[in-house]
């Protein structure tokens, strides 16, 4: 059976890296061009929202948001206690305050909790669809009137997704999209800031005028990404872990980049952000837009095998609801750790290690005293990391090898009772 990566690059198609591998020798688009423009739209006809504004990534438009706000200093924003840190930096590096809440077992932000964290200072809630997952923001939206919240979507895991028949993006005052290699989309990275206000619309323009443009540097690590993966690390995985252990040699090389950078792990900020988005990268999110539904329902049909094949005890599934979009299949344990099953599927070629285990913020070697979330405060989301298997439903795994990643999960759950 061929091998399964559950988080290299899970978007990459042959005609993507194709389109990667013209741009590189084409310097002249890279920065400047039509197609920056052209993805705003696509997104604000999308969604049918009015503004739509393209940064370098998902933590430049929540900057982007966040400081068009203009909020006091040290104002309170509400978070999920299972999220990444790339969500909770750009709070502390507008000069607010993450407040952790802890989740339930599907993985969003408890209501119950999310009231009890409410203060006079607490001026934000910052919603996660964690893995494509849709809360009921109606309810979320009646606990922000009720305390005068402004509600910001962080959609980077749900473009696509739905709650009551609505977008998710389309809720709060404004919302942000992720285009990062792992997301629903990808353009190696990006992000997308939509709002319906005016007012907040035209501040988050200034914001993105008044940020840089990435350098020829940098943009050339992101146009490889997909090259080097698609016709050197991904076929080399069929050899064990030769792909992975390729992948890791040329972040170091400093040929590719990191999805997180160091510095971001320790609560810094690197230079790059915030950043608008460079034309090349806009070309290769447009190509990526075409293909959303065809991926979208690709994702539920995986996702629909596994909730039929899986069939062990002990598992928690996620509920099929309707408007998900499943990014992920979140499989949870629910008396043991995930490590040993990882340990057996990699031995089998199944690669599933994406970043989301062992630690409530990820990535797991983020150091978390530095983003300001003290362990403890949030003990759902911390035992949830612990027993975690995120199970790949993207556009390159067939719907063979989803039944057989099932028929081994099943396998070792009932060798382990």
């Amino acid at each position: 059976m061929k091998a399964v990566s559950g988080a290299l690059s899970p978007n990459i198609e042959k005609d993507d890296a194709y389109l990667a591998l013209k741009l590189l020798f084409c310097p002249w688009q890279w920065r400047k061009g039509k197609d920056i423009a052209a993805l705003e739209n696509d997104f604000a006809a999308y969604l049918g929202i009015k503004y739509a504004f393209a940064f370098n990534s998902g933590r430049s438009t929540l900057m982007a948001i966040l400081q068009s706000l203009d909020l006091p200093a040290q104002s309170r924003v509400l978070v999920s206690g299972f999220t990444c840190a790339a969500a909770v930096n750009p709070i502390r590096w507008s000069q607010l305050r993450p407040i952790f809440v802890d989740i339930g077992e599907d993985l969003n932000i408890s209501l119950d909790k999310l009231t009890q964290k409410i203060k006079a200072d607490t001026r934000v809630l910052l919603v996660q669809p964690t893995f494509g997952l849709p809360i009921d923001m109606q309810k979320v939206k009646e606990i922000a009137e009720k305390n005068q919240l402004i509600i910001i979507e962080d959609v980077a895991h749900a473009l696509g997704a739905q709650s009551q028949g609505k977008k998710l993006g389309t809720f709060g005052q404004a919302a942000f999209f992720s285009l990062g290699r792992d997301k629903v989309i990808s353009a190696v990275a990006g992000g997308i800031a939509v709002t319906d206000d005016e007012k907040l619309a035209k501040k988050i323009r200034n914001f993105q005028k008044q940020s840089s443009l990435p350098s020829f540097p940098w943009i050339a690590q992101q146009l490889l990404h997909p090259i080097l993966t698609y016709f050197l690390i991904l076929p080399n995985y069929q050899r064990g872990e030769w792909g992975r252990r390729m992948l890791l040699v040329l972040q170091k090389l400093g040929i590719l980049t990191k999805a997180v950078h160091k510095k971001e792990k320790q609560g810094e900020r690197p230079a790059y952000l915030p950043g608008r988005m460079p034309n090349v990268l806009a070309v290769l999110g447009r190509q990526q837009f075409k293909k959303l539904e065809k991926f979208n329902q690709h994702r539920k049909k995986i996702a629909q095998i596994y909730d039929q094949e899986i069939t062990a005890r002990g598992l928690i599934k996620p509920p099929m609801r309707k408007g998900r979009i499943y990014l992920k299949y979140p499989l949870l344990l629910s008396h043991q750790p995930a490590a040993p099953i990882l340990a057996y599927l990699r031995k089998k070629k199944i690669f599933l290690y994406d970043g989301w285990q062992n630690s409530p913020i990820v990535p797991s070697d983020t150091k978390l005293e530095k983003i300001g979330y003290i362990f403890g405060e949030c003990p759902v989301s911390e035992s949830i990391a612990q027993r975690l298997i995120n199970l790949p439903t993207h556009i390159n795994v067939s719907p063979v090898q989803a039944k057989w990643i099932a028929s081994q999960i099943n396998r070792f759950i009932s060798d382990h009772e």
